[in-house]
């Protein structure tokens, strides 16, 4: 039901439309300053068990405990930043001044700023990684491919090969910075392997490893992403400079994006100034002593600092592909409008999906060779997915939620399709009403979501308590008004999808 198209979705009167657009911002202002005072109340108590900082003003303290952002941000100011800057001073000279050798310059900045940062052992391991692949690649098996990958991406988990690569980094910091470049670079590496094993007519040899050496490491994309597939990247590094192109233009573009990257960083900051909500969601006596709105303000919380993280971390990089003439992955759409679980995973990190539908789904049937091997080819999917992440516990159940909450939309879709039902509900309903019903079936589908989202960024205890707590001791009291606001937010979602900005 949530895949319908832009012509399908019917208008509803704009009286209507305002009042899903104040109860859910409302809901969300509200929420979010219960959990404010939440945390304020047991300000003392976080800081003694979490070691809460000092916030950039003296009158807040900082939630540090999401160690994704925290990771990132230390990296960015000690080093991460200004080789993103120097990438984007090589790309501008070399753009000018020398254009047939800027994708060699900048492959070379981009190894030049690895071993910088990575050492040379790093950088070994990336390399060895890169040329098993290409060798690998050469035998043009696809199903070789993928098993060299698979080897090399388990080897990310073998605890000694993680103890002596551990010791060439006085941190902790630098040897996870290492795991996360070739985590993605695993995923470079298949998508080259599969592209070239797909086009035999393609010329191979030091052309293609050259090519391979540059998509490796341009330095936008090296460490996080976000994925952009080999052959995007070919062709479009290939095209030549537009002659239109105008310095006043570029110029316009680096202001306007550059100050929504400091903003999104902005609202990334003040959220963990002034909401606690990773410290409090690693503690399960806080989970159940929550108030109801604080609850409900805790799950928006965590869900909308995950999406403005990914507008920062994905911006930057996205920015300076941009400027190179890149066409770099959409960034994130805004969580509170995902009303499915099929939408989440289009909308959210498009890079991604995209790899997955073209280098797993569609390799292994998808929708095109029957029920079967569109659930086959959709679990395999979900379960690289969780293997690259890491494979815990945790992610076994993210995914499985996943899995499922894709294959029930789908399949209430297929239903609906029915020439039957299809007609029986074209009679009783108006397409206003239609509208209605489809935000209905969204908001117990965002309700699934958001809890999977929970167990993706809290683990296990989170998404138990959520559950326990608003569907087993609430199904009468917080999850009829829960739903109710999901509804508000699916139809915002169905308005926004029928009238994008």
């Amino acid at each position: 039901m949530s895949s319908k198209s832009k012509d399908q979705v019917a208008s509803l009167p704009w009286t209507e439309i305002l009042a899903y657009w104040v109860l859910s911002f409302g809901s969300h202002l509200y929420s979010f300053y219960e959990l404010h005072r939440f945390s304020k109340e047991h300000e003392t108590g976080l800081e003694r068990e979490f070691q809460l900082e000092q916030g950039l003003l003296k009158a807040f303290k900082r939630d540090p405990t999401d160690f994704e952002w925290n990771f990132w941000s230390k990296w960015a100011k000690k080093s991460l930043l200004w080789t993103l800057i120097g990438h984007g001073v090589i790309s501008r000279l070399t753009g000018t001044f020398y254009p047939k050798l800027r994708v060699p310059v900048l492959a070379v900045y981009g190894l030049v700023a690895a071993i910088h940062i990575l050492g040379v052992k790093g950088i070994g391991v990336l390399l060895l990684h890169l040329g098993l692949s290409f060798s690998v690649a050469q035998l043009r098996n696809p199903a070789l491919s993928w098993a060299c990958s698979l080897l090399l991406l388990s080897t990310l988990h073998i605890q000694p090969l993680q103890e002596i690569q551990r010791g060439w980094y006085q941190t902790e910091e630098e040897y996870y910075l290492l795991l996360f470049s070739v985590a993605v670079s695993g995923l470079r590496f298949i998508s080259f392997s599969l592209e070239y094993c797909w086009c035999p007519l393609q010329p191979g040899g030091v052309v293609q490893l050259c090519w391979l050496f540059s998509y490796a490491f341009y330095h936008p994309f090296f460490y996080n992403g976000p994925i952009v597939t080999y052959k995007d990247y070919i062709q479009q590094m290939r095209r030549p400079a537009e002659d239109g192109d105008r310095d006043e233009a570029t110029f316009s573009y680096f202001v306007l994006r550059a100050g929504r990257i400091l903003l999104w960083w902005l609202i990334a900051e003040y959220m963990i100034h002034v909401m606690y909500m990773h410290s409090i969601q690693t503690n399960e006596t806080y989970l159940e002593i929550l108030p109801p709105w604080a609850l409900g303000g805790l799950a928006l919380a965590l869900v909308q600092f995950f999406y403005v993280k990914y507008l920062v971390l994905f911006g930057l990089p996205s920015m300076l592909a941009t400027l190179d003439k890149l066409v770099p992955p959409k960034l994130p759409r805004c969580v509170s409008i995902m009303y499915s679980f099929t939408g989440m995973w289009r909308h959210f990190d498009e890079g991604l999906y995209r790899w997955l539908i073209r280098y797993i789904y569609v390799p292994l049937g998808g929708s095109h060779h029957g029920l079967f091997y569109k659930i086959l080819s959709t679990g395999l999917a979900f379960g690289f997915v969780c293997l690259w992440h890491g494979g815990h516990d945790y992610l076994q159940y993210w995914a499985l939620m996943n899995w499922a909450g894709v294959l029930v939309e789908n399949g209430l879709k297929t239903l609906f399709a029915l020439p039957f039902i299809h007609s029986t509900v074209e009679q009783i309903f108006s397409v206003p009403m239609k509208r209605r019903c489809i935000a209905l079936f969204s908001a117990f589908s965002t309700a699934m979501l958001i809890l999977s989202n929970l167990v993706f960024l809290g683990g296990i205890h989170v998404g138990r308590i959520f559950w326990k707590r608003v569907f087993v001791q609430g199904w009468s009291t917080l999850a009829p008004p829960m739903l109710a606001f999901l509804y508000c937010f699916a139809q915002i979602g169905l308005e926004w999808t029928s009238h994008p900005a």
